[in-house]
């Protein structure tokens, strides 16, 4: 309607009225500018007198919200490439416990350790998408430190673990005290070789010539040394701790003292026919906790004496 509207103005040169052509265009080209101009000097005006209006804040409060909800999104991928790196740490924490005898945690024990519901914090003042973008990446954080905090105690008992076997090891009876062959139904009931009756036969007879050399089987402290009035002659007991001990008997030499710290793999005493025997040999048996044990349970194919041996005396 408004494009069949025309303007005229009056002409001094041809003295008649002439159309005004392109007026609309004019026109509103002429109030976008001067708006234009109108809100560049409100703008300039309003930071002069250090932004009354609010606008230049605004403004700014938009770019730097903009720009944390770009950082929480990236913190949130990056948490989440933690979380996958803990679970593998978790997978090899799991190996090292079963290395060192420890049960391993599954998944409902990590789930008691690091559950539980995380206090939401009130966001109300965000909008829903940064509110929601925000209440889960703390919630990652949050599991992250559980997770992490259970990993740390569960190594804290793997170390604990490791040094205990370590020690533990050392001193159990672990490799044959003495070379020589021996029957593996040694242990239990048998006729006695002297005084022919059946009676338990509590240790193991290793069998070997006068003076063959006896070792310690594992690391210990000397209980007793010397001759006895039993049938064994003479012997060396030896307390390893963790409820071991181990006897050496029918010996012809005693090289330790009483008190005395041995190591697995030392010379202790001499193979002899001391006691009630029908021939050289080594008597050796192994108790735990008082019981008597097999004593060929406790060869380790392993666990090679002269090794030990060998490191002893480099050593010294």
């Amino acid at each position: 309607m408004f494009k069949n509207i025309r303007f005229f103005t009056f002409s001094d040169k041809t003295l008649d009225y002439q159309e005004v052509k392109y007026f609309w265009t004019k026109s509103l080209a002429s109030v976008a500018l001067l708006s234009l101009l109108l809100f560049g000097t409100f703008v300039v005006v309003n930071r002069v007198l250090g932004d009354p209006f609010g606008f230049a804040q605004k403004t700014d409060l938009l770019v730097e919200n903009r720009v944390l909800k770009q950082q929480i999104a990236e913190f949130s991928s990056k948490a989440l490439a933690v979380q996958k790196n803990i679970d593998e740490l978790a997978d090899q924490n799991n190996q090292l416990r079963m290395m060192v005898d420890l049960r391993k945690i599954d998944d409902d024990t990590k789930k008691a350790g690091v559950g539980g519901s995380l206090l939401a914090p009130e966001f109300s003042f965000l909008g829903p998408e940064a509110d929601q973008l925000l209440t889960k990446s703390l919630g990652i954080l949050s599991q992250l430190e559980r997770e992490v905090e259970l990993q740390k105690k569960s190594y804290q008992e793997i170390t604990k673990r490791y040094e205990y076997n370590k020690e533990f090891f050392q001193h159990l009876p672990a490799i044959k005290p003495c070379e020589g062959p021996y029957s593996i139904n040694g242990f239990g009931m048998r006729v006695h070789p002297v005084l022919a009756v059946w009676r338990m036969h509590e240790g193991l007879d290793i069998m070997n010539d006068m003076g063959a050399p006896v070792y310690a089987a594992a690391d210990g402290q000397v209980h007793f040394a010397g001759k006895t009035m039993s049938g064994y002659g003479v012997q060396i007991e030896l307390a390893h701790g963790y409820g071991y001990t181990t006897l050496y008997a029918h010996l012809s030499a005693v090289l330790v003292r009483d008190g005395q710290k041995v190591k697995r793999g030392e010379l202790i005493g001499r193979v002899g026919r001391s006691g009630l025997v029908s021939g050289p040999h080594l008597h050796y048996e192994v108790r735990l906790n008082g019981r008597k044990q097999n004593p060929v349970d406790y060869f380790f194919d392993d666990i090679d004496a002269a090794k030990y041996r060998a490191q002893l005396a480099a050593a010294r």
